[in-house]
This record gives structure tokens, sequence and C-alpha cells, in this order.
């Protein structure tokens, strides 16, 4: 889905960082996958609070996959430019704005997103009703712009999916309208009670 914003739902996406942060840490490989991350606000988004959050070396072996059916073949190529018009971006805080965005060259009204950041992300095309994961082992999957657009057996399938895509004791976060279906609640955990944030169980 396109329609998403910079700063959308920090709420979540910081308890996401609290709890994702410290199960990462000492690792030299650290995968996220943004499932459904539209024109790039939210994958970003995330990106900056955990670039925040880890420390300069940590955050370089981090990798955010973010994925998107992208039916009109636009978003990848706007995600890995990092550039983005100042309308969209007023919700960031200074203080945020002025470390990761400079103005884009020849393109008024335009901010490019530092290199340290989109150098974290990868964008792939894909249809989250394959229910073919784009890889394995994420330490977490945030889903926030799709599930409620799906109906209910194609959500529990892709949570499914998901659940497989995850490392042991991965997290999962989706938007807070969309609570876990009755047949997934045996493959998570809640781990807060004020957002939509899991963590995987066996199965």
């Amino acid at each position: 889905m396109a329609f998403t914003f910079f700063f959308r739902d920090t709420h979540t996406l910081n308890h996401a960082v609290e709890h994702f942060v410290p199960a990462v840490s000492g690792r030299s490989k650290i995968r996220v996958w943004d499932a459904g991350c539209a024109m790039g606000p939210e994958p970003y988004t995330l990106a900056i609070l955990l670039a925040e959050k880890m420390g300069k070396f940590s955050f370089q072996n981090l990798m955010i996959l973010a994925s998107d059916i992208d039916e009109q073949d636009t978003f990848g190529k706007t995600i890995m430019n990092g550039v983005y018009p100042e309308e969209e971006l007023k919700r960031i805080p200074e203080d945020i704005f002025a470390k990761y965005f400079t103005p884009a060259e020849g393109k008024a009204a335009f901010h490019k997103i530092d290199a340290s950041l989109t150098s974290r992300l990868q964008f792939i095309k894909h249809d989250l009703l394959s229910l073919k994961p784009v890889g394995e082992s994420f330490s977490l999957i945030v889903c926030k712009n799709v599930l409620l657009h799906l109906q209910y057996n194609e959500r529990i399938e892709v949570i499914k999916m998901f659940h497989k895509s995850l490392a042991d004791g991965g997290l999962f976060t989706t938007e807070q309208t969309q609570k876990m279906p009755q047949e997934c609640s045996h493959l998570f955990e809640q781990v807060v009670p004020d957002a939509q944030l899991f963590r995987k169980l066996a199965a």
C-alpha cells in the first residue's frame, strides 16, 4: 500500500527498537524485514530509530529488507535514491532532520537521506500473498500497512509465514488495529500491553 509517512506510529516502533537492540547486541549480521514498505518512509524511520540506539559499529551490521508489491515499479527507485519532498518530512524532529537529511542537488524543496541510512536498506519487489518469504532468520519483521487489507484467512497464512521467517525469539510488529488471530496465538507472545509487538515462540 502506498500511503504512509515519516515517523508514523513511533509509539510502536520505539517499543520494537527498545526490545530489538539488546536482543541483537554483538551479532555480526542483523536482519530486519519491513513488509509493505510503500515509498520508504517507514523503513527509513525504523533505520533512524535504530541508528540512534545501536551505535555506529553495530548499525553497520544491520540490513533492512524493504518489500512491497510495487505494481507501478516506482517504490524501489525512490527508496534507493533516498530523496523525498520537504512536505513529507515535516513530522521528523528537527535534530534528527538536521542529522540525517541534506538538500538534494538540483531539486528544490527535496532532501536526501544520509548514505549511512540508504546503505542499510535494500528494496525487494514482493507479493506477501505468494507466501514465499524474502529471506529467513530475521530478528524483526515489521508489517504495519498491509494486514488490514487482507482477508482473515490470508492474514493468518501471512503471519504464519512471518513466524517461519523469524529467528528464534525474533520480534514481529503490526498496526494497532490488528489483533493477533486466534489461529496464530500459539506462535507468539505479546511483548508489551500497549502495542502490537510480539516475540516468536517455538511452534
